[in-house]
């Protein structure tokens, strides 16, 4: 496999001529193969076979040979049609004798989305040289044209190319182009180009009387293109410019050479590497002594006074292995220095350039925000076994939590095996049973730490009553081990013999029954492009009964929320070693258009969903209560979620929790609304009780077709706190763009100008 990462454009136009020429040479040699129809005047379609199965089929208006010469003339409209190109000319010819291959008169071959044009076409098919005369050709990928007087293959694997001029741009005319006198490459090897000029326009910009550059298909080791930012309060200039390094077909490395004016020297290297066809990986690393002072007076646990060097650091291994399709080793494992890593540099560092929240890519697999919002780390080691009915996983797992004072008292997981036994048939019973199994040693530094274990199967019997109504009894047993390692495991127990109940075990049981419905109904719409409108009401009740049992003697490291007991229904999640018998209800009304467009294509839209659920604690409800007790409150919050999506251009998300007693205590709103200019408005709105509470809208104005500006404001309005303010303007064309960002922060300001040609990286100054 190949680790490719783009360097340079300019070789995929001379490969892509190569590929071109050959495809031209092996249609027209394949001509000879079959005898011509010499005597017919009228348009004449042929068909051959090139060898290996390859069918080439000529058109034009006339076929003709000359024994004499031993050449084949087409004339005449000619087409020429061969497995992986196509070719059109006003004749084409092919000289045996010679060995050369000539088509002319609007020369035009296609390959694909590719193309080269040309008044004259050449080809000598024993030597594999060539030359186009006035060409021009096109590769589709990053929308590149290259164009000159000659382009000639002098060689298997060389190029030269009279007046060259290259760009990304469309038209006659492009905005931009890079021209010279002449260029020769060598594909694998090097290019070079005499009075090179970057034009803008057709005017010169910048002049070079020679110029150097790589022309490989493969990855080429070299500088890629350095940052450049400077921050006003954080980092003052900031330059770094990134060293590529091809080891191998299937390892590469980058080195980052970073310089903060403010901070000092940054040292970073990122490792990439396949092994075989199972295993891929990414391993990265940074160091820095940091010079800067800094004093902040926060809260205990972020709060810092640092008068002198500090040496910071991080590291990240992103790994797995795929033994088969149900068995694989996967590491994901960060680790950095302070707790003030991302604060510092949330700006621009390794982890927010590899931001991604899908796995397409195997070496862009952070699945975190890198930034000041960074509230803590996870990092993860897993094996995963999985057979028809059941899965195993081993898991070690550990948490840095950035708000936390001291993090020897976060609760670790070295390690976690999980045991899954699916929902499946029990004999040839009408019942299901399903089984997990949980065994986790939980360890700190300060604190109780110790092993558990964890067994809950389970036996349900799902009855259909008329195709309406579906009612599941369902019954978990829960039986606990607990054994704790150091003298601290008995700190919340009333027993005086602490040795006694530092191993123990407790026995729980679920009894549950739920009770559901689907009803629908389909209505004929015909208004515009929607056709019919499927409304879908789904109600649901659950009971959940759990017996009390003491928890004077469970340990403090116990955390009944990792284990998978009670049914994940929103409104009755809670403790499960506390006892419970409540009801649940959740009704979901959901509208589905079928939609039809233009080319008779249809779709579906779900484009109005509404959720409600809620429980009510029957032993909350019954509870006595005494003088100063907390009064009664059986009801817990009400859940609602609501997604409304009218058109495409508008949507709307509601996540909100009403509690009967207290009011709201969470609420989150995004609304976003775009039209066909490109013109866009998003606010959102997050407020959970004594949490946070915060505002954010964002808009996009386009102002012409080719210029549009945006404005983000964002605030924590429980605190009062700016947490970014931004203006930008953007200028765009076809194949380039310029624009600026001035953007504030609540302990930072920063300028941003930006400049962008297409199919290269954008270049920006911060």
């Amino acid at each position: 496999m190949d680790l490719f990462r783009e360097r340079n454009l300019a070789f995929n136009i001379y490969f892509l001529i190569s590929v071109m020429i050959l495809s031209f040479a092996s249609a027209v040699f394949a001509v000879e193969t079959e005898e011509i129809d010499k005597n017919s005047d009228k348009a004449i379609s042929k068909k051959f076979d090139a060898g290996n199965n390859n069918p080439v089929i000529i058109e034009a208006d006339s076929l003709e040979y000359d024994s004499v010469q031993n050449v084949y003339y087409a004339k005449g409209k000619v087409k020429i049609f061969y497995t992986r190109a196509a070719l059109f000319a006003d004749e084409a010819e092919l000289d045996k004798k010679n060995n050369v291959a000539k088509a002319q008169g609007n020369a035009f071959l296609k390959m694909g989305e590719d193309n080269l044009r040309g008044e004259k076409i050449l080809y000598n098919i024993e030597n594999e040289t060539g030359t186009a005369y006035k060409a021009n050709a096109f590769y589709a990928r990053n929308n590149f044209h290259v164009r000159g007087n000659k382009i000639e293959k002098t060689g298997v694997n060389t190029y030269f190319i009279e007046q060259p001029a290259a760009t990304t741009c469309d038209g006659d005319n492009p905005d931009w182009q890079l021209t010279g006198r002449d260029m020769k490459v060598t594909i694998e090897g090097y290019g070079s180009m005499r009075n090179a000029c970057f034009r803008i326009k057709g005017v010169p910009f910048l002049y070079s009387p020679y110029i150097i550059f790589p022309a490989k298909t493969k990855r080429q080791t070299g500088l890629l293109f350095p940052h450049m930012a400077y921050s006003k309060h954080k980092d003052g200039f900031d330059i770094e410019l990134p060293l590529f390094w091809t080891i191998s077909n299937q390892m590469d490395a980058t080195f980052y050479q970073r310089y903060l004016e403010k901070r000092g020297f940054k040292e970073g290297a990122e490792f990439r590497y396949y092994i075989g066809n199972k295993s891929v990986g990414t391993f990265y690393g940074d160091f820095i002594e940091d010079t800067k002072h800094v004093t902040e007076k926060t809260d205990k646990a972020t709060s810092r006074n640092w008068q002198e060097i500090h040496k910071r650091w991080s590291y990240y291994l992103n790994h797995q292995t795929n033994f088969d399709s149900q068995f694989y080793l996967r590491t994901d494992i960060i680790k950095v220095s302070d707790k003030w890593y991302f604060r510092d540099f949330s700006s621009h560092n390794y982890y927010l350039d590899n931001y991604s929240k899908t796995e397409e890519n195997d070496f862009k697999n952070i699945s975190f925000k890198g930034d000041k919002s960074l509230h803590y780390l996870e990092s993860t080691a897993r094996l995963y076994k999985g057979w028809s009915n059941y899965n195993v996983t081993g898991l070690v797992n550990y948490t840095e939590d950035f708000t936390a004072v001291n993090n020897d008292q976060i609760l670790q997981r070295y390690p976690k095996i999980f045991l899954t036994g699916i929902k499946q048939p029990f004999l040839n019973t009408p019942l299901y049973y399903e089984l997990t199994g949980e065994y986790d040693y939980l360890y700190r530094e300060e604190g109780d730490k110790g092993h558990f274990v964890d067994l809950s199967p389970s036996i349900s019997m799902p009855l259909n009553i008329y195709n309406y109504i579906k009612i599941t009894p369902q019954f978990t047993f829960k039986e606990t081990f607990w054994n704790g390692d150091d003298n601290e495991t008995g700190s919340r127990k009333r027993n005086k013999n602490k040795d006694k109940d530092k191993t123990g075990d407790r026995t729980l049981y679920n009894a549950s029954v739920s009770l559901g419905s689907q009803l629908s109904r389909i209505f004929d719409l015909n208004m515009d492009s929607w056709e019919k409108l499927r409304h879908e009401i789904k109600p649901e009740i659950i009971y959940s009964y759990v017996p009390h049992v003491s928890s004077d003697s469970v340990p403090d490291y116990y955390l009944p929320v990792s284990s998978p007991f009670i049914k994940p229904v929103p409104a009755l999640s809670g403790d499960a070693l506390m006892e419970q018998n409540a009801v649940a209800w959740m009704l979901t009304n959901t509208f589905t258009v079928r939609v039809k467009d233009d080319a008779g294509t249809y779709s579906y839209l779900e484009f109005f969903r509404l959720k409600l659920f809620q429980a009510y604690d029957i032993h909350e409800a019954h509870r006595d209560v005494e003088k100063n007790d907390p009064e009664r409150k059986p009801f817990s919050d009400i859940g609602i979620e609501f997604d409304f999506n009218p058109h495409k251009y508008v949507s709307l998300r509601m996540r909100d929790k009403y509690n009967f007693y207290d009011g709201w205590k969470q609420n989150s709103y995004d609304l976003h609304i775009r039209d066909w200019r490109g013109d866009s408005l998003s606010i959102g709105y997050r407020n959970v009780e004594d949490y946070i509470e915060e505002i954010n809208l964002g808009l996009k104005a386009a102002i012409t077709g080719n210029i549009y500006s945006t404005f983000v404001w964002k605030r924590n309005l429980l605190n009062s706190r700016k947490i970014e303010n931004s203006v930008g303007l953007v200028y765009h064309r076809q194949c380039w763009g310029i624009g600026f960002d001035y953007t504030e922060t609540d302990d930072d300001t920063r300028f941003l100008f930006k400049v962008s040609l297409t199919g290269f990286n954008k270049l920006g100054v911060q």
